[in-house]
This record gives structure tokens, sequence and C-alpha cells, in this order.
């Protein structure tokens, strides 16, 4: 995979274009106005020179990355792409009107990756004239530190396009694990249950956020408490991956308590707006 599409430039698409870019890909990065591309050149940069700080990566290497970067406003742009991955908001029906328009702009051959964390990529495939070549490649926040990339394969995607995926993963100094097309695949639908009963727990005054942190940080090895995973992955994204696991499996278990939702209503969503279960 030599020219790689990536479509929206938060935090993941942001992060995946960097992954893409450091790795010898010429990327073509889209988003919906000047000011979205501007935020993701912003991360990437911050990330960039967080990495030459750290002897991670050379001021040369890093440097030649954004050489091989480009952005767009024009979707259309991305049609010379040899995979395109999408990393727009976590919803179904925007996540399949996307697919539609690049299944018209892409050529034959040419793989549509969803980043979705939570949503069965069937559904998408089924939005396009290719669903063999449709999959999920679910990377982890940071894209550029974590390792693991979850390869989802629906029904209809071909062992090829599976295999091609994985080979992608692994030339982009991930760890690939196959999955299959179940909400939440393997890690969100472990870690989405503790991360709402976490949220229970503190609703209901059985401990503050911070002694419940730090109960699973010291107690069970997480590098992270729960609450404050929270934040960082957007308590907005918390919400939206619980409806689709609770919409896939019915189990009370799975369903956002109330607290999630009047913290999505009064706009604090974690650390992207400052404020969360903690304050940034």
């Amino acid at each position: 995979m030599e020219r790689v599409g990536i479509v929206g430039a938060g935090q993941m698409g942001a992060g995946i274009a960097e992954v893409c870019a450091r790795s010898g890909c010429a990327v073509v990065l889209a988003e919906v106005d000047d000011a979205a591309i501007g935020r993701g050149l912003a991360g990437i940069e911050k990330s960039l020179a967080k990495a030459v700080e750290r002897e991670k990566l050379t001021a040369a290497d890093a440097e030649a990355a954004r050489g091989r970067l480009t952005t767009t406003t024009d979707i259309s742009q991305l049609g010379d792409s040899q995979i395109v991955i999408e990393a727009i908001v976590e919803n179904e029906s925007a996540k399949r009107n996307l697919f539609t328009e690049l299944d018209g702009i892409l050529a034959d051959g040419a793989i549509l990756a969803s980043n979705t964390s939570s949503i069965p990529i069937v559904r998408l495939a089924t939005a396009t004239q290719r669903p063999e070549s449709v999959i999920g490649m679910h990377f982890f926040n940071p894209a550029p530190i974590m390792p693991l990339v979850e390869v989802v394969s629906s029904l209809l995607t071909s062992s090829e396009a599976a295999a091609a995926v994985t080979a992608f993963a692994t030339e982009l100094g991930k760890h690939p694990v196959a999955a299959k097309d179940r909400a939440g695949f393997i890690v969100n639908a472990l870690l989405l249950p503790m991360l709402v009963d976490a949220v229970r727990m503190f609703e209901a005054g059985v401990a503050s956020a911070e002694d419940i942190d730090a109960a699973l940080v010291l107690g069970a090895n997480h590098p992270m408490g729960p609450l404050a995973l929270a934040d960082l992955i957007g308590i907005d994204t918390v919400v939206a991956v619980s409806d689709v696991l609770y919409a896939e499996f019915a189990e009370p278990r799975y369903a956002p308590s109330p607290l999630l939702r009047r913290m999505v209503d009064a706009g604090h969503l974690g650390r992207k707006t400052g404020q969360g279960f903690y304050s940034y």
C-alpha cells in the first residue's frame, strides 16, 4: 500500500495519517474544511515534534513524513488511493453515506477500510458495490504509539482483502489481530462494560473518580483508570459505542448510564473539551 487516503482529520484520523506517512506511504488527508485540516495538521506536528524530542524519530525522518502528507477538502482527490481509511464520527448513517461516495471515486480493487470502534462492518459494506473490499481497520488512540490494530472481516469481505490489510498493518509496525464482525469487536466488547460500570459506581457514590481510577491502576495494573480513559476516548464516543453494543446484544451492562448522557448534553466530553470526569 503506497498510496493511502484518510477521511477525517480528528484525533484518530490525524494519528493514522501520521503513522502511514512515517512508514513511507504517500498520504492524502481529507476533511470538510480548512479549519478541520488545520487542527489535524497541528496535532500531527505536535506528535512528530514529541517523537523527535524523545528520540523515537530523527528530525530528518519527521521532515520526510511531512513531505509525504498532503491535504484536501475535495474527496475526489482520494481517487488514486489503493486503500482509504475512514475515521469520521462514530455514526452509521454518516459512514454509509461516505462509503457510497468513496465507492464511486475509487478504482476497482481499491480497499475501503473503516476505523469504527463498534459498528458492524457488513452494514458499511452493503452501502457499496465492492462489499468484498470493505473491511474494519481499527487503530487505537494514540495511533502513533498504540501497537494494536483490529482487522475485522465481514461475511462479505474477501480473504484477499483481509490478507492485504493484515500485511499493511504489519508494514505500519502494528500488531494486527483478526476479529469477527460483532459490535465492539474484541477490545471494546470487553472494555466498554468496565467503563460503564465504573461510571455507575461513581454515580452511585461508592468512591470518587480519583479513587476508582487509582484502584484499577494500583490494584489491577491498568496503565490508566477507567474514568480517565473515558475522558481520553471522549464521553460522546463512549456513549455512541455503548449504544451500538446495547443495540447488538440487548444486555443491560452495555447501556450507557444516565450520567454519561447528561455529560454529553452539557458538552463535558473529556479532554477534547477540557471537562469530563476531570478538568483539563
